[in-house]
């Protein structure tokens, strides 16, 4: 009799439904994030039928609760998550989804010993403070034995209505509602306390410290991996991926960045300081311990033995728009010194590096240097009139996991590359590119710069055309 308890108690478990609740910024972000999340964990994604991502209400099938909170100890685009008691297009059908729910699974939080509280939570609309007691007077069918307490209850549970997306048009009754147990929030509070406005030591291309967060966890950065960012830049990157509790390391090409001198970034400092620098930002976070060091270097050159190194490379390359795509060399010819020659070390000068050309480095560097099962998570710069997907640079060694777009105007946006590495590189990669045209460097993205600027011209033409010049 106790092992068919037990079973049945497990079969529960298991059909347990949970309800995550999503921030509506990042949208196509949030989808790619929760999947590596749950794939942390060997788990994979299962929703409803009805499923629709651009909805800020998720439906997840098969997990337990462990699962969950997993995934909201990582997750910037979860917000909240529930186990999901109820849900219907009406109050009716609410109360009769909530009717059918088990009740041994509801008794151990609404037993007489314990205080609970409710809130309203509504998508799209504002309620009255009288609405919200009404919708909750109206939840007194559920069996709660136990003391409302709003300042510290043991239990928590949430009514929450979804009216759409569209501000403009707000029906008077939700499309959706929901009722469930609050689990856990999601990490949002990191977005600012992780601030760049906060932050010692920045730049003037910076990452934002939500899109760090959410490249990290797309890249499945977890504790003791080694995680390395070709185009380290001020480090926002290497900040993000310490934070999971890995080790982190870098290169640029630019030697002031690396050591923390010359001009400053912030508008009311001339100078940087004698502390400013990738080490103390990891410090300010209380993540130095996890900082293996950065160094000047090109991206073009090869620096590293050949053999798989890190767990993750997760990067922003220079698109040439506020900093140059450069590498090391010249088109001159070169002119070698004397034998006896004893003068000063030669600085190399620099030379124009293709963003087609950064690309392809890129994807062979993270064929030969990742291990096998690790990710590379890069930015691919795009005019949208001409996107397609075959922009997106492919490698035999690498599967394509996530192609997500950030807009950043009319013309122009970034979409952020999620790769694993599925095999070890071999000498007849080399030529795959003979054999299909999908593994050919695409050569649009070197003329990014131009059509961005060409683009913000039209714009300001169109502007200045707007605007009536004042006469005297």
């Amino acid at each position: 009799m106790l092992h068919t308890n037990m079973a049945l108690h497990s079969g529960r478990a298991c059909c347990r439904q949970y309800l995550l609740h999503l921030a509506h910024d990042n949208v196509d972000f949030r989808l790619p994030e929760i999947k590596a999340l749950l794939s942390l964990r060997n788990q994979s994604f299962d929703t409803s039928e009805t499923f629709i991502e651009k909805s800020p209400f998720w439906q997840l099938n098969g997990l337990s609760e462990d699962d969950i909170r997993s995934v909201m100890s990582r997750t910037v685009c979860g917000k909240s998550a529930f186990e999901l008691w109820g849900h219907g297009r009406t109050t009716d059908e609410l109360k009769r989804s909530l009717l059918a729910y088990p009740a041994e699974s509801m008794a151990p939080y609404l037993q007489q010993n314990s205080t609970y509280k409710i809130n309203v939570y509504t998508f799209n609309k504002t309620l009255e403070f009288k609405d919200r007691i009404s919708k909750i007077d109206a939840l007194d069918f559920l069996p709660f034995e136990g003391k409302v307490n709003l300042k510290d209850p043991d239990h928590i549970f949430c009514l929450l209505e979804d009216y759409g997306s569209d501000p403009n048009d707000i029906p008077d009754d939700p499309f959706h509602l929901y009722f469930g147990r609050w689990i856990a929030d999601g990490q949002r509070e990191l977005i600012r306390s992780h601030s760049v406005k906060k932050r010692h030591f920045i730049g003037n291309t910076s990452m934002d410290a939500g899109l760090s967060f959410i490249m990290a966890n797309h890249a499945k950065v977890k504790a003791d991996d080694l995680v390395y960012d070709p185009f380290v830049g001020t480090g926002s990157l290497l900040v993000a991926c310490s934070h999971f509790g890995a080790y982190v390391c870098g290169t640029d090409i630019d030697y002031n960045t690396i050591h923390g001198i010359g001009k400053a970034s912030r508008k009311d400092q001339k100078w940087r300081g004698p502390d400013e620098n990738i080490r103390a930002n990891l410090r300010q976070y209380g993540n130095e311990s996890l900082y293996v060091d950065v160094m000047v270097s090109d991206a073009s050159k090869a620096v590293w033995r050949k053999n798989p190194l890190f767990d993750c490379i997760v990067t922003d390359p220079p698109y040439g728009i506020r900093e140059s795509t450069r590498r090391t060399g010249s088109n001159k010819d070169i002119i070698k010194p004397p034998e006896d020659f004893s003068g000063e070390n030669h600085v190399p000068v620099s030379m124009a590096y293709h963003l087609s050309d950064i690309f392809a480095d890129l994807l062979n560097f993270a064929a030969h240097h990742l291990v096998l099962g690790g990710r590379l998570v890069y930015w691919l710069p795009i005019y949208r009139p001409e996107y397609c997907e075959e922009m997106v640079p492919l490698h035999p060694c690498l599967t394509l996991i996530s192609n997500c777009e950030q807009t950043l105007s009319s013309h122009t946006s970034r979409r952020l590359i999620a790769m694993e590495k599925t095999k070890e590189p071999e000498d007849s990669d080399k030529l795959v590119h003979l054999a299909d045209p999908r593994f050919t460097s695409y050569q649009g993205h070197n003329s990014f710069r131009e059509k961005y600027f060409s683009g913000l011209t039209k714009k300001n033409g169109k502007d200045s055309k707007a605007t009536p010049k004042n006469e005297d």
